[in-house]
């Protein structure tokens, strides 16, 4: 989450989908019970995706099939990270700023909208097991692309699926389809939870120590785009993905047609999860608390960076097993 943002803004009329995602409609007033009703939202959408992809990180990471294994961070791509995110972001403002923001927007939610689809319909596939009728059947298929015949012949692609993984590839197509021709906020919040899940599920770090890097890089990347330049600003409004979490504050006045959006742009082993979940919340909680009292976009692991790293490596000192813990 690379920073939250307060929008006012409102209805003259003219407003369509995506000003509303991007919170450039006109100017709005919401009321009390709005504005506690979005944070709150946003507040449970960062949250879920932290905790159910922790805990089927867990059930992949003890999968004995090797194609099913996660991908590592190492310490050395934990340094690059923010260096490599620092210039995309960058790379990005440029393009708004030489380019034309429509065809570049066009580009981007084509694209989107096809890793939109695969990323829900993976998170989808749990649930789909569970409430998959017994009685109907349930059909392997498989998808094979090769090269070459004989001995020779190499495998390029080789992926097998069955009828629940179809519905929900097309459940996930309809939704794909309402985000393109509508930019629905609802539609946006489906993908954006369906990206952190699945990122927070399939990226996996090797020590303790490189999740302190990389939060430690992110943590000086945030900081320095949000209040050293305007270039996160200007990417977040200007760019047309569903890349970020939004939630109408005058959801209460207008239902689903609401375009006022609150922006949001993640030894005993569950201790330290719980521990630093409830850290995470609370470094959340106090981005959202100087957001709303400063009016001002706030780089929101400023916040989370010291609470999810302090509130552990409090809890191990405590415990005696500082040591353990980054080893």
């Amino acid at each position: 989450m690379a920073d939250v943002e307060q929008n006012a803004a409102v209805p003259d009329g003219s407003s369509n989908g995506s000003d509303a995602v991007n919170g450039t409609a006109g100017r709005f007033v919401s009321s009390a019970e709005g504005t506690a009703l979005a944070y709150g939202s946003l507040l449970l959408m960062a949250l879920l995706p932290i905790f159910f992809g922790a805990l089927r990180s867990v059930g992949c990471s003890k999968s004995k099939n090797a194609s099913d294994m996660p991908e590592t961070i190492t310490s050395r791509d934990a340094a690059r990270f923010p260096i490599i995110a620092s210039c995309t972001l960058f790379g990005l403002y440029l393009f708004f700023k030489i380019f034309s923001q429509e065809y570049i927007n066009l580009l981007l939610s084509m694209y989107f909208f096809v890793l939109g689809i695969l990323a829900l319909s993976h998170t989808m596939s749990p649930f789909m097991c569970r409430v998959f009728p017994a009685q109907l059947p349930n059909k392997q298929y498989q998808l094979l692309f090769t090269q070459g015949s004989g001995e020779s012949k190499e495998e390029i692609v080789n992926y097998e699926f069955d009828t629940k993984d179809l519905i929900c590839l097309g459940i996930s197509s309809v939704v794909g389809v309402w985000y393109v021709l509508k930019k629905h906020w609802i539609a946006n919040n489906l993908f954006g939870l369906a990206f952190a899940l699945n990122g927070v599920e399939l990226l996996h770090l090797n020590t303790v120590s490189t999740g302190c890097i990389l939060l430690g890089g992110l943590f000086v990347y945030d900081v320095f785009w949000v209040f050293g330049t305007n270039v996160m600003v200007t990417v977040a409004k200007s760019f047309e993905a569903p890349i970020k979490l939004v939630f109408p504050q005058d959801l209460l006045e207008k239902g689903l047609g609401a375009s006022n959006f609150a922006i949001q742009l993640f030894i005993n082993t569950r201790t330290y999860f719980y521990t630093s979940f409830l850290a995470y919340i609370f470094g959340l909680g106090l981005t959202i608390f100087v957001m709303h009292t400063f009016k001002h976009a706030q780089p929101a692991l400023l916040y989370l960076v010291p609470a999810c790293v302090g509130f552990p490596v409090l809890l191990a000192l405590f415990k005696g097993e500082l040591t353990e813990m980054f080893r």
